[in-house]
């Protein structure tokens, strides 16, 4: 009976067409076409009456048919580097979540830094006709550039991208947040910054760390080449690089990180030590992943908004790809930094105002014994 009942279930939502939904709905097949079809002059009223019909009667619209009548797929390509930072799982589900909101379906794909899995990427994404793709890698290669621009049709960039038509560049303020950063360090009393960079590889990388460097020379502190350390965006290379820090006679007092994974792996590496922190050695990473308000002490952090970031992506891939959109001549979409002050900051070791803190105080500096 239970395989009876499972099939008559499955041939009914098989027999469900279009007919059913307007007949629910009490309107014109023509009407639901246009709904299903994202068509934006359809009262919204109305629209919300078929999209209510079809989920009661179960309907499932053909994207394929949808595609050869209106000419697009309706489907996003996301390029990523990689999933195991969870900054990257964090701008993945903002951008599914606006991008199907916008009636869009996505294609996602990391490219794990690899250049062939990258070229099969790109060449699986336009074998399904994408309408548009957002290279979401912070670093990809000039020659797979090339190979996406080729095909003529909506790109996004992080970063840079080439001085083309249908090509659209989201630019980070590197410089905003790392500037904030440093200050904030230098206000507390920090001479002795570190930095740990990227893998220098990235122009992503390259900005930071020059962001670094002329914030530094913008207070008049000087940046020794020792304190400055190549690491890879891991926690391994952060406590790998930390470690090169602490090796280096006079350790820093603060260490600001190019991303949170590093940050998080420098945690780790000074708690192996006799460094506290923030007591001895002030740390800042970058990104603010949600991990980040959870360590132990909680991540100071320049944040880069996943959903800024989300929200330019799909709104800049939508100008190039909806006819009319009202942004469709804008070429930069701006993406804005900012320091969120957690607990992994305080005054540096040594100093009166860490001296003249209780222990137990509210920042979580003891005076050394």
């Amino acid at each position: 009976m239970g395989r009876t009942n499972k099939g008559t279930s499955n041939r009914h939502h098989a027999a469900v067409n279009i007919h059913d939904v307007a007949k629910r709905a009490r309107v014109s097949i023509a009407t639901v076409s246009r709904v299903v079809n994202r068509i934006p002059t359809v009262d919204e009223e109305l629209a919300k009456r078929v999209w209510k019909a079809i989920d009661e009667v179960g309907y499932v619209p053909n994207t394929q048919a949808r595609a050869l009548v209106s000419g697009r797929s309706r489907i996003l390509g996301l390029i990523v580097s990689e999933i195991t930072n969870p900054f990257f799982p964090e701008l993945v589900q903002e951008f599914e979540n606006l991008a199907v909101a916008q009636g869009y379906e996505v294609m996602i794909g990391p490219t794990n830094y690899d250049a062939a899995r990258t070229e099969s990427l790109i060449r699986r994404m336009m074998q399904r006709s994408v309408d548009g793709v957002a290279v979401m890698t912070f670093g990809i290669e000039e020659q797979l550039v090339q190979k996406l621009v080729e095909q003529e049709f909506p790109l996004v960039f992080v970063d840079a991208g080439p001085d083309l038509p249908n090509i659209r560049v989201l630019k980070v303020n590197y410089g905003e947040g790392i500037r904030e950063a440093v200050q904030h360090l230098a206000a507390l009393g920090h001479r002795r910054i570190a930095f740990i960079s990227g893998p220098l590889r990235m122009r992503t990388a390259v900005t930071r760390r020059d962001a670094f460097r002329k914030s530094m020379g913008e207070l008049g502190l000087t940046v020794p080449d020792a304190s400055i350390v190549e690491g890879n965006h891991t926690m391994e290379g952060g406590k790998a690089a930390m470690e090169q820090l602490l090796a280096e006679s006079g350790p820093p007092t603060a260490v600001i990180c190019s991303n949170d994974m590093t940050a998080i792996g420098v945690l780790h590496a000074l708690d192996e030590t006799k460094y506290r922190v923030p007591k001895d050695v002030s740390v800042v990473g970058f990104d603010d992943i949600h991990l980040a308000q959870f360590m132990l002490p909680p991540l100071t952090t320049v944040q880069m908004s996943c959903k800024a970031l989300a929200m330019a992506a799909v709104e800049a891939l939508r100008a190039g790809i909806e006819p009319g959109h009202s942004k469709a001549a804008k070429k930069e979409w701006p993406i804005p930094t900012r320091l969120v002050v957690r607990r992994s900051t305080d005054f540096p070791r040594g100093t009166l105002p860490a001296l003249a803190q209780a222990p137990g105080g509210q920042r979580g500096a003891a005076v050394d014994e």
